[in-house]
């Protein structure tokens, strides 16, 4: 992979609410409005920073009606040596904003 590639990719991963979008996407694929309640954060900004991880190709999205479902593009993450395995496991947090019913599948 090219350096100015590789260094644009690590810039991406670089703010931590990315890598954490980059930790939940490792559990399963996401619509931005599912990330909302998560980060507390509007959806125009969290669409930013999707469109920032997109860029550099660590994500891909994919067209569900109205909905933009987005994915770890996991061969970009092999290409750039970029382990998965050690990022965080959200999975209670997840459950915790579930039984809250804070967190509702966008379908």
């Amino acid at each position: 992979m090219e350096f100015t590639k590789l260094a644009n990719a690590l810039k991406a991963l670089g703010d931590p609410t990315r890598l954490k979008i980059i930790a939940l996407l490792n559990m399963r694929d996401w619509c931005v409005c599912e990330f909302v309640p998560i980060f507390g954060i509007s959806q125009p900004s969290i669409s930013k920073h999707m469109s920032r991880l997109k860029s550099e190709n660590l994500v891909t999205e994919q067209r569900k009606g109205q909905w933009v479902v987005y994915s770890l593009n996991r061969k970009q993450f092999e290409e750039i040596g970029y382990s998965l395995h050690h990022l965080p496991d959200f999975s209670d947090d997840i459950r915790k904003l579930e039984r809250q019913g804070l967190l509702v599948k966008c379908e």
